[in-house]
């Protein structure tokens, strides 16, 4: 975890660095200007921990305005930089063109104040979209036909949400309208795939009704996310059990004969030592092979050894990157970023892109959703 927060303070600094310098190149500013804009971005830079500070001494209000404005700051930054260094890119593919060719070709490319304001331009209409697009919940659907549903059951109606990251941004308005898609899919089983809560639980407790207005019949199922070991696993543990989930950690249950519903812990806890340590083949193998199984992990990561004991695994996680082209780097990471994957023998992976938003309140090509899995006997 702290190797992970210094490469995140590097690189944030090193996009802070670099924005600077391309204002600086377009529109040449003295000393006063230059320290007024260094120590706003200095302020940005620890905006995380600035956050965080407010949140544990309980001025919420100061740590949520905080937040909106550090968390939407990163993402405009990050747009920003995506776009200017592509503009970069393109000046040096110029160049050696150039070189190569033994001609100057120089009037093709963008001036400093170009490649400046156009991804300033860029940044702030793509952040504006995708603060909207951040809103619109989509519902996607997969049909699973399979002999393992009973004649007797028929269908099997599950809704995944994941990462929804209740905390100081995404909160109770947003929550209704996430849980008003739930409830208009009228599921026999809901589940959450991890990173329920983001930061701390204890303004978060009028939000638990909400949850307890759901009563699927066959019960409401959650697993532990990274987001939960950082906000603290004993308090996200009473927040999601009393929001109506059973927590699966590490442990399964077979629900009316009708279907088995395993759960693990996301291995963020192992460096709190607070995961349960069983591993996927042992808890999958104590379950009988001709019910259908479901496994619940929070990162989109298939287990080699437990391949064949399940037969659908639902995750999260990766949020699709959340603003492209971010996306291009966990999908390097993560081959399954979103979407369902045929693994083998007739079992699946599913891969949600997150029903809410971490950090900034911005989506780019990768709007939230709300996942409705129908389990349909084969015949």
């Amino acid at each position: 975890m702290s190797l992970f927060i210094i490469f995140f303070f590097s690189v944030y600094a090193g996009m802070h660095i670099y924005a600077f310098h391309k204002a600086k190149s377009a529109v040449p500013f003295g000393t006063k200007t230059g320290i007024c804009l260094a120590i706003f971005m200095l302020v940005m830079i620890m905006a995380p921990l600035i956050i965080r500070y407010l949140e544990k001494a309980g001025l919420e209000t100061q740590a949520r305005i905080s937040a909106f404005t550090g968390y939407t700051w990163l993402g405009v930054l990050f747009l920003f930089c995506s776009c200017a260094v592509a503009i970069d890119v393109y000046r040096l593919l110029v160049y050696c063109a150039g070189f190569v060719l033994h001609k100057d070709i120089s009037m093709i490319t963008p001036s400093a104040k170009l490649s400046f304001f156009v991804p300033v331009l860029l940044s702030a209409a793509i952040a504006t979209y995708g603060y909207f697009e951040a809103g619109n919940i989509k519902t996607e659907k997969i049909v699973i036909r399979s002999s393992k549903i009973s004649k007797e059951a028929g269908s099997i109606r599950i809704v995944q949400i994941s990462d929804v990251h209740l905390g100081l941004i995404v909160r109770g308005k947003k929550l209704k309208k996430i849980l008003q898609e739930v409830k208009a899919l009228k599921p026999d089983i809901l589940v959450s795939t991890g990173d329920l809560v983001d930061g701390q639980t204890c303004n978060l407790k009028d939000l638990v009704t909400l949850f307890q207005e759901i009563n699927p019949r066959y019960g409401k199922f959650a697993i532990t996310g990274n987001h939960e070991v950082y906000a603290g696993l004993k308090d996200a543990k009473c927040f999601i059990e009393d929001a109506g989930f059973i927590l699966l950690r590490g442990e399964s249950m077979n629900i009316g004969g009708l279907i088995n519903i395993a759960g693990v812990d996301d291995p963020a806890g192992r460096n709190f030592h607070i995961s349960k340590t069983i591993s996927e083949k042992e808890l999958l193998s104590t379950l009988k092979k001709n019910i259908f199984t479901l496994l619940l992990k929070h990162r989109p990561i298939v287990d080699k050894e437990s391949l064949g004991l399940f037969d659908l695994q639902l995750s999260g996680h990766v949020h699709k990157g959340q603003i492209f082209p971010f996306s291009i780097i966990t999908w390097l990471y993560y081959p399954v970023d979103s979407g369902v994957a045929n693994l083998l023998d007739s079992s699946y992976l599913y891969v949600n892109r997150g029903s809410g938003t971490w950090g900034p309140p911005i989506r780019f090509l990768s709007s939230p959703e709300v996942t409705l899995i129908e389990l349909i006997h084969k015949d």
